[in-house]
């Protein structure tokens, strides 16, 4: 029975990319400090389909005595996330996110496959002072433009993050595979995130409805999609030492209609006012995900209005703050 580890895995991403591999078979660790994520239903339910759960802090290297050295794959999720955590407290951010990726990086065995998760956040100051084209592929300056701006922390510790295990996974032998997510959303992602805040809003019945940054664009990705292709990419044979670009670049949405999106699904229509977008959110963000379709034949498969509408439903039905407190 093949073996993988996700660190990070009571999160997000790494609770649905957990869910999937059970159902194929493998066996799952998942490693997390549970500082965010709490032992949740659905974190139960994995749980109880045979995932193993470690709670440890992996800025300890003792912490890595207690996880396995056999899996076969190992995919690096665990990172403080999140504009309003960043914010708060960006030294913890920097600290959690870079000493976590360096420990990572000395435990593993040689020949280890490793997926290290970063963010398109790393290139978006170059998109706000100009010269990085859209859709943007990998090969972009990686720029902060501020490095005193508390909500540039979370870019510079994947910055740091992905030249680390660019160099390394070279210099210990390691097969490594860097992933920048794009927009990824979906169920159980906390009430944060711009696809479940809007359905809580909505929920609500929000009336009048402020509409942040109507005029940017987003490209969503659901988050089957996003686990889709991190599996590819760890199987596929030419990947490793990539950074390839994962997103949805045919959904790329203005923020308005995916405003009326939801409201159609909530059945509401409230009066809408409209804001300016939060400091420092780019105009456009769209990935470039050619690397992606040549190194693994990705096609996302879930169009945006399925993945609102299983997201919004969730959030209906299921999201409870003091259940799913992430």
């Amino acid at each position: 029975m093949p073996e993988a580890l996700i660190l990070g895995g009571a999160g997000f991403i790494g609770l649905h990319l957990a869910r999937d591999l059970l159902e194929d078979g493998w066996r799952v660790t998942l490693v997390d400090d549970l500082s965010r994520a709490r032992v949740d239903p659905e974190l139960e339910d994995v749980v109880t389909a045979g995932a193993q759960l470690v709670q440890g802090d992996l800025t300890r290297c003792d912490t890595f005595g207690r996880l396995p050295v056999t899996a076969d794959r190992v995919y690096h999720l665990a990172a403080v996330v999140g504009v309003r955590n960043v914010e708060r407290d960006p030294y913890r951010v920097v600290r959690v996110n870079t000493l976590t990726t360096l420990n990572v990086l000395e435990w593993l065995p040689p020949k280890s496959r490793l997926f290290f998760a970063s963010t398109s956040e790393v290139y978006a100051g170059g998109v706000t002072v100009g010269g990085v084209s859209i859709p943007t592929p990998e090969r972009v300056p990686l720029t902060i433009p501020d490095i005193a701006e508390p909500r540039f922390a979370y870019a510079a510790s994947k910055l740091l993050g992905e030249a680390a295990v660019v160099h390394g996974a070279r210099a210990r032998g390691l097969e490594a595979v860097i992933g920048r997510f794009h927009n990824v959303y979906g169920p159980r992602m906390g009430a944060s995130h711009v696809v479940p805040e809007l359905s809580l809003r909505a929920l609500d019945r929000e009336d009048p409805f402020t509409v942040y940054g109507s005029d940017q664009t987003r490209a969503f990705c659901y988050v089957s999609d996003a686990v889709y292709a991190m599996r590819l990419l760890m199987e596929s044979a030419t990947a490793s030492g990539e950074v390839v670009h994962i997103g949805n670049d045919a959904d790329e949405t203005r923020i308005a209609d995916l405003v009326d999106l939801i409201l159609g699904l909530a059945d509401h229509r409230p009066t809408i006012e409209t804001a300016q977008a939060p400091s420092g959110s780019v105009e456009r963000r769209c990935p470039d995900v050619r690397r992606l379709r040549e190194l693994t034949g990705f096609e996302a498969r879930v169009p945006l209005a399925k993945g609102v509408e299983q997201t919004f439903n969730w959030y209906r039905d299921r999201w409870r703050p003091e259940r799913y407190g992430i």
